[in-house]
């Protein structure tokens, strides 16, 4: 399957899946967690976004894994990806549609708060991060190749776009357009990287703190193709690992914090040899020790082993999902579950991770979360 059959096969599954929506439930979750959540036994938030209306708010229990049903806020319309505020206070979600927004929900009280919505400026932001300042959200649209800024009140609601950068050159690749994935900050907060799938590029750029303006300073080319979707940093902050949904490969890179210019290195396996198969989220644990990567169509995870101080990656094993479409991942605070959100069979599995060789074992049997895109555990 060519790189462009392979995005108008994902997309044609994606619009199937955006119809269903998260029903609510019983179970009231405080949206920081237990008022014992120093126990160690202690029930923690997590959030759930996805394809629907509203954002479910479950608990989890660190020792077991097993996830409790929770209530859900409503008024999101697509929430297909979260974000925190360092403070903890506001919770941002994207609403993946052709008139894109971001929409802030106010934790500060026992009982979630939508506080607004604003444009994005473009059409289906599918990512969104919170600048380590906590004074602007970045967010990135995928059908229309750009990314946006929003300034970030003290209470945690946003402002008007600030900026609106739309990726141009390098030109598009067999994509057919830009495709903005993912935007984030470098470890180091001196850099703002966007990873676009269309134009087969991360770009770079300066984010000016006082105007919410970005200044791109370079960019990392990928082979045509190649599709790159998500990155996760080494802890050094020095190297990056670049999941490529159209070339069924991961990149390690280097990063020069001081420039903000990542380089490519050779792709290496997925882990998973069959065409139609699209890696999508990539993590680190915090020590730095092991990569975890998702593989659509193979319904896998990927563990590889760090080695050479971030600058390899060594496939260890690949295990099964028990789910179709594992679309994000997710590790819990101490690194010792593993959340991954299938989506197409609408269900979140967990898995346990062994801190000392990465293993994964399952946690039990999957939650029942429809169209679940992202999780988001505390």
């Amino acid at each position: 399957m060519t790189p462009t059959s392979r995005r108008r096969f994902l997309g044609a599954l994606a619009a199937g899946a955006a119809a269903a929506t998260a029903p609510a439930s019983a179970l009231a979750v405080s949206p920081r967690g237990s008022v014992t959540d120093t126990a160690p036994d202690a029930t923690r938030t997590l959030y759930l976004g996805g394809y629907g209306s509203g954002v479910t708010i479950a608990g989890y229990d660190p020792a077991s894994g097993q996830i409790t049903a929770g209530s859900t806020v409503p008024g999101v319309v697509n929430p297909s990806f979260l974000a925190l505020h360092p403070s903890g206070n506001t919770l941002y979600t994207v609403n993946e549609q052709q008139d894109g927004a971001v929409t802030a929900v106010s934790l500060s009280s026992g009982t979630p708060q939508v506080l607004g919505t604003q444009s994005t400026g473009g059409a289906g932001p599918c990512h969104l991060s919170v600048h380590p300042s906590g004074k602007w959200l970045l967010s990135a649209n995928y059908n229309s190749g750009s990314v946006a800024v929003h300034p970030i009140a003290s209470d945690g609601s946003l402002g008007g776009c600030t900026d609106l950068v739309t990726h141009s050159s390098p030109p598009p690749g067999p994509q057919g357009g830009p495709h903005a994935h993912q935007i984030l900050t470098s470890p180091d907060g001196a850099h703002v990287l966007a990873v676009d799938l269309g134009t087969d590029a991360v770009y770079s750029y300066v984010l000016d703190t006082a105007a919410g303006r970005l200044t791109q300073v370079s960019y990392a080319s990928f082979p045509a193709g190649m599709g790159p979707r998500h990155l996760a940093f080494h802890p050094s902050g020095t190297f990056a690992y670049v999941a490529c949904e159209l070339g069924n490969a991961v990149v390690v890179c280097t990063y020069d914090p001081a420039t903000g210019t990542l380089t490519p290195g050779q792709p290496q396996s997925s882990g998973a040899d069959d065409d139609s198969n699209a890696p999508g989220e990539i993590v680190t644990t915090a020590d730095g020790a092991f990569v975890f990567l998702s593989n659509r169509g193979a319904n896998t995870v990927t563990r590889y082993a760090v080695e050479a101080q971030g600058t390899q990656l060594r496939l260890l094993d690949t295990v099964p999902t028990g789910g179709s479409w594992p679309r994000h991942l997710a590790l819990s605070p101490d690194d010792g579950l593993l959340f991954v959100s299938n989506q197409y069979a609408g269900t979140v599995t967990v898995f346990h991770v062994d801190t000392a060789t990465g293993a994964l074992t399952s946690a039990g049997e999957p939650f029942p979360q429809p169209s679940v895109a992202c999780a988001l555990p505390l």
